[in-house]
């Protein structure tokens, strides 16, 4: 071979193994900063992409209750105080205390809303119901079954209760759009009470967790018995 291609390959194979010992640290930090974001829970990826609702410093601490699972795993929820420097807009302290309740307890045994649920927005319109929308995994994650899915409705009930006045009745919505249930039973074509204090009418239950097919199938009796 020509002595001069010989040192044309040469030089040209050195400037490639320098090439990539210089480009090889770049190339890892790169793989190991994708390996980090790949191993990022769920849940800290919501609180990234929807961080809660703008607070001012100058706002007090108060003492709110929040309710999650209670310890027996019965079922049912229970009241947990802690504080947090909530607004005095109805919207926005609704907002506060749901992101409160979705980024659970200290025991994570004792949550009732999947980690990776978020709420996607929140307003009151003027008879006082509560448009809560939340995401898909609020319904997709949740452990299917009428218990479990009945603590996260009533979770997120009574919370607004406790924390929100204004708040009257409650409308669960899924990425902005009605669904019938929420993982097969609890039906969410309702509309749930959440406070009774100055509603017109007959006194009902917060909520009604009639599976929806047996909801269904009950207004069919009726209506054929007519």
């Amino acid at each position: 071979m020509n002595p001069k291609v010989r040192m044309w390959l040469a030089g040209g194979l050195f400037a490639a193994v320098l090439a990539a010992a210089l480009y090889f640290p770049v190339l890892r930090r790169r793989v190991d900063t994708a390996a980090q974001l790949t191993e990022k829970s769920a849940e800290q990826a919501r609180r990234e992409l929807l961080p809660p609702a703008p607070i001012s410093g100058s706002e007090p601490r108060v003492k709110v209750k929040m309710f999650w699972g209670a310890a027996a795993q019965d079922g049912t929820v229970t009241p947990v105080t802690v504080e947090l420097p909530l607004v005095s807009d109805p919207v926005l302290r609704a907002k506060q205390v749901l992101n409160t309740l979705l980024a659970g307890p200290v025991d994570s045994e004792l949550r009732t809303l999947p980690p990776d649920a978020a709420l996607l927005a929140f307003y009151i319109l003027p008879d006082g119901t509560g448009i809560a929308d939340f995401s898909e995994a609020l319904g997709s994650s949740i452990p299917s079954g009428i218990q479990s899915e009945q603590m996260a409705v009533d979770s997120i009930a009574r919370t607004l209760e406790a924390n929100v006045p204004e708040v009257q009745r409650m409308k669960i919505l899924i990425h902005g759009q009605e669904v019938e249930t929420l993982a097969g039973h609890v039906d969410l074509t309702q509309t749930f009470r959440v406070n009774s204090k100055g509603l017109d009418g007959p006194a009902t239950p917060r909520t009604s967790f009639i599976p929806a097919p047996l909801a269904k199938a009950a207004e069919k009796i009726k209506n054929a018995v007519k």
